[in-house]
């Protein structure tokens, strides 16, 4: 392990501790209108997946050095690094590697930590597993479709979930809708 990241790491920690002891619950309400890409009768999502396997060599060819290493060997990118930090349209992210829609933008709030971050996701297309890296478990989250690594969730975000999904934004891309 590097020690940047657990100083980094540690850093994040602290900073998110003291960010919800102040929480509130309406001041960080964000919009509801996400609900629009599930199926109104189910509440499932819209549209069903068949999940793919590639090796590595398929993956390398397909995807940027930096993105096959955050999405299949669970590196993370720079904080800050991103400009998905940045985005402001109406749109879906979408997974690098096998283009499923995994979170829409009325899901993204700045959570300050560097990373794009959203307070929830389109249900059942991200799948997580306990992540022992570091000192404590924390949840890591994967493409329900590919496999691909998108991050981790944390409990510190804000209302209606309270949940903070921080994705590397090499793992994403922004599609734009009209």
């Amino acid at each position: 392990m590097k020690r940047r990241s657990v100083i980094i790491y540690l850093g994040l920690t602290l900073l998110m501790a003291q960010r919800s002891l102040g929480k509130s619950s309406d001041q960080d309400t964000p919009d509801t209108d996400w609900k629009s890409f599930l199926n109104p009768s189910s509440g499932e999502p819209i549209g069903v997946f068949p999940k793919i396997s590639l090796s590595s060599a398929e993956w390398k060819k397909r995807l940027p050095e930096p993105a096959y290493k955050v999405l299949f060997e669970e590196d993370t990118e720079p904080r800050f690094s991103s400009p998905l930090n940045d985005e402001k349209r109406r749109g879906l992210y979408h997974c690098r590697a096998c283009g499923l829609a995994l979170f829409t933008s009325q899901m993204k709030y700045d959570s300050k930590t560097g990373w794009p971050s959203f307070f929830t996701c389109i249900p059942k297309h991200l799948d997580t597993k306990k992540d022992f890296r570091l000192f404590f478990p924390r949840t890591e989250y994967h493409c329900n479709k590919c496999g691909g690594h998108q991050g981790h969730v944390f409990q510190d975000g804000p209302a209606p979930t309270y949940e903070r999904w921080c994705n590397n934004g090499l793992s994403l891309v922004f599609k734009e809708s009209a």
